[in-house]
């Protein structure tokens, strides 16, 4: 049997560099694929949800659902006027993310808190991009717009 110290048994130092010691220690930069759109499949669509509902969509327990909101900023479901949780369906989705990050990639906690928002970031400027395209789609339009009223203008005074 190890003998227990104040931290705990003895643990070797192979294992405590491979993160098996059950510490702080994570590989290091760990690259997930994340399929934001599948995730988003999996997500009925409703506006609001209980907790017992997410747990059932999401195969979580609800103790599990309230321990990672107070683990993640991303996860902040409203409460009801009978002070029950009210999660949106981006809610779930983050669940489902935070669920994908910790049990299938086997990030830590602190590792998954980047890669969300590390994922808002790359979403953000996504987004940004998607906005300033369709300005300029907007933009082209208006000036082939233009362009043809301007021959019809050139046309009127060429008869």
């Amino acid at each position: 049997m190890d003998e227990l110290t104040m931290n705990g048994p003895e643990v070797p130092e192979d294992q405590k560099q491979q993160g098996l010691a059950g510490g702080p220690a994570q590989p290091a930069a760990k690259e997930a694929e994340i399929d934001l759109g599948e995730i988003a499949r999996l997500v009925p669509d409703k506006m609001a949800f209980k907790i017992g509902e997410v747990a059932d969509v999401t195969g979580l327990k609800p103790y599990v659902l309230r321990y990672w909101e107070s683990e993640f900023d991303a996860l902040n479901p409203q409460k009801s006027a009978f002070n029950q949780r009210v999660y949106s369906k981006r809610d779930v989705e983050t669940v489902l993310l935070i669920k994908k990050l910790l049990y299938d990639e086997k990030f830590s906690i602190a590792g998954a808190k980047r890669k969300i928002s590390e994922l808002r970031r790359e979403l953000k400027v996504e987004k940004k991009w998607i906005q300033a395209h369709d300005k300029m789609d907007k933009a082209m339009a208006r000036l082939e717009e233009l362009i043809q009223d301007i021959g019809q203008i050139r046309s009127l005074f060429q008869d």
